[in-house]
């Protein structure tokens, strides 16, 4: 089987997420740096309310911390051993994925809602494969699915069937008054994530608002938060040429694609709109990392989180 998986089509396919289980396997979410001191030191816990677990016990050498020296194996042995910490490998990774009708669009390739899937599919199968508990918020325009965090692959079938499940009830990208907003999303998300959790919200982002931003600093104050903005080129730049239609499924307008103001009008928008949220996440330190529909996302994947790239997660 190859493990160039690309997600494709306007709605998920089973196999292909349950495959991506294979891809995973050369991905680390989080770098596992070991500490040689309890109390200070140059590496620190990633985790806010995370704490360090014993590793092992070796020989004193210069430059160990001499409030770590285990002096009973040093009087039993005669020979100065010191205590060695590596960071608490176990945390709540929680997954949130946008499954609402803004997603139920693309261009080429994939929808959004697929490329959503796709990504918070690896990351499950990933924190999994590292000994993480695995959880998920899953949101439709009406309808959420919680997931709790445990660490089983049924936990990660669970969020694969789930997923599969909203991602088939979408079948207009338009949505609807009283649909469920980004706002609703980041607050049911900070309500149910615990301390030290490590949360990935995959979404567009398209009803992101300054109200937003609150709700997503306390959330960062007590989780790690990644932000997936999934996007499509055509949201992003207008064609170059001809003729199309758009509406909002009312009214019917048609532009003409070599419009130059209109098509400049056109980007501006949507930069406007991603650079709001890029200020937001730059203030409060989140990570925020974009994703087309036409990317190669298991190359992407694996560049931002093979065991050999740069983690690119919060600052240490």
């Amino acid at each position: 089987m190859s493990d160039r998986l690309l997600p494709s089509g306007a709605y998920c396919d089973i196999k292909q997420l349950l495959q991506l289980r294979f891809v995973s396997r050369g991905l680390q979410l989080f770098s596992r740096k070991p500490s040689t001191s309890i109390l200070s030191g140059g590496m620190r816990t990633r985790f806010r309310g995370r704490g360090i677990d014993f590793e092992e016990v070796r020989t004193y050498q210069p430059g160990d911390d001499i409030r770590n020296i285990d002096w009973r194996v040093t009087a039993r042995t005669q020979i100065p051993h010191t205590k060695l910490f590596t960071e608490e490998r176990e945390r709540p990774v929680v997954i949130v994925s946008d499954q609402r009708s803004a997603m139920f669009f693309g261009s080429q390739q994939c929808f959004k809602s697929v490329s959503a899937a796709f990504l918070s599919t690896i990351v499950a199968w990933t924190a999994l494969a590292h000994g993480d508990r695995v959880g998920a918020l899953i949101f439709g325009d009406k309808q959420q699915k919680d997931i709790r965090p445990r660490r089983s692959k049924h936990a990660v079938l669970e969020l694969i069937h789930q997923l599969c499940d909203f991602n088939r009830q979408l079948k207009s990208p338009l949505p609807q008054p009283g649909d469920i907003s980004l706002l609703q999303i980041i607050e049911e998300t900070r309500r149910v994530s615990k301390p030290g959790s490590a949360v990935f919200i995959a979404s567009d982002f398209h009803d992101w608002t300054d109200a937003c931003e609150e709700p997503l600093f306390q959330l960062q104050r007590h989780a790690d938060v990644t932000l997936f903005h999934v996007y499509d080129e055509l949201e992003s730049h207008l064609p170059t040429t001809g003729m199309f239609t758009i509406t909002d499924g009312e009214q019917r307008h048609q532009l003409a694609a070599g419009d130059k103001q209109v098509s400049q009008t056109y980007h501006r928008r949507y930069s406007q709109r991603v650079a709001l949220i890029t200020k937001s996440c730059q203030k409060m330190g989140i990570s925020l990392l974009s994703f087309a529909t036409t990317d190669d996302l298991t190359n992407t994947m694996r560049e931002l989180y093979g065991k050999s790239a740069r983690k690119p997660g919060r600052r240490q």
